[in-house]
């Protein structure tokens, strides 16, 4: 017998964190046959995996999948949810492949496409697309048997960007290990509303889904005890007057994160429809500038988000690999827009 006193999902519900205690009389059992018995629907080569990657410990250091539990240990294990799996149809969609070998796959995403079918989107995903290139690759490729991708992470319908699925079942283990004790290097650009005081920063706060509309979510008081710790640091790179481009480094990866920390701090994401950044900053009262800001609109329809770093170790070579993307178009130009208006603007507002 033993005691599951934590099972919570982590990193956008993509991974579940199991937490037990063995009971004193415990007898003497393979960890693997004794997870088997306590983890819904796992199977024994998933086990065998995340042991090989080492997503299961005991008491703090991992184990291989014939470590035999004793009483009183305590053991944790990062397991990818089975809660949302969905039969995923293949389907020929052109996608941007930025790097492929046998165990990863890695894709810049284009801004409008989901990353994983689900409720009201069950075809023209990310995962759609890359099961049908992985379907064409030789037999052997895909998770658990299927010729589909693992999913580690994801990124909002809106934000561009770089993403990494695994091929196979151990690097799905492995790089799901990585993001659930956030070593993976992820850095994003974004345009936000207002001129960002200080140079860079770090933004702490527990986020969670608002009660006022599930739809989004929001910072609340880390004493509060409610939702989830997450830690986002930023850094200034261009300033436009009324709107400045940040880089921002996710320490952690929470739904939203960037977009909710950003608002938390008084400066939403430009065009970011949920939370306000697709209406004109108030004090912006130039009617020149509204103008401006109206064709940028047109240029940039979507939240200014771009995944544009990603970096991970490679589960089979254990190589430091390491992604950069270029900005895609709408927010590039956008971008250009600001620089060749910031000068009249600055002389606009006595800023000489």
């Amino acid at each position: 017998m033993a005691e599951e006193s934590l099972n919570h999902i982590e990193d956008a519900e993509l991974f579940i964190h199991h937490e037990y205690y063995v009971d004193p009389g415990q007898d003497a059992l393979r960890i693997d046959k004794f997870l088997m018995t306590r983890i819904e629907k796992i199977s024994r080569n998933k086990i065998q995996n995340a042991a090989k990657a080492g997503a299961i410990r005991v008491n703090g250091k991992p184990v291989k999948s014939n470590y035999k539990i004793k009483p009183d240990d305590h053991i944790t294990v990062v397991m990818d949810s089975e809660r949302k799996k969905l039969e995923i149809i293949p389907e020929d969609i052109p996608i941007e492949i930025v790097y492929e070998d046998d165990t990863v796959i890695v894709v810049n995403k284009k801004p409008g496409m989901v990353v994983h079918p689900g409720h009201g989107n069950y075809s023209g995903t990310l995962v759609n697309a890359v099961s049908y290139h992985i379907e064409n690759l030789p037999e052997g490729n895909g998770i658990e048997g299927n010729k589909r991708p693992g999913l580690v992470h994801r990124i909002d319908k809106f934000t561009s960007g770089l993403l990494v699925m695994a091929k196979t079942d151990y690097a799905l283990a492995h790089l799901g290990k990585q993001f659930f004790d956030h070593v993976v290097e992820r850095r994003y650009q974004a345009i936000v509303w207002g001129n960002v005081n200080d140079d860079e920063g770090t933004i702490v706060g527990h986020i969670a889904r608002d009660s006022r509309d599930r739809k989004k979510f929001r910072v609340y008081p880390e004493e509060d005890g409610v939702g989830k710790h997450a830690v986002t640091h930023y850094k200034v790179l261009e300033r436009f007057g009324y709107m400045t481009l940040v880089e921002c480094k996710l320490e952690t990866g929470r739904t939203h994160q960037i977009r909710v920390h950003m608002k938390h701090i008084g400066h939403i994401l430009f065009q970011d429809h949920d939370y306000g950044g697709n209406a004109i900053l108030k004090g912006s009262a130039q009617a020149r500038y509204q103008q401006f800001i109206k064709n940028c609109f047109v240029q940039l329809s979507r939240q200014a988000l771009h995944a544009k770093t990603l970096g991970f170790i490679h589960p089979e070579t254990g190589e430091q690999m390491h992604f950069n993307s270029d900005l895609p178009n709408d927010m590039a130009e956008v971008i250009e827009k600001m620089r060749g208006y910031i000068e009249p603007m600055k002389h606009r507002l006595g800023d000489h």
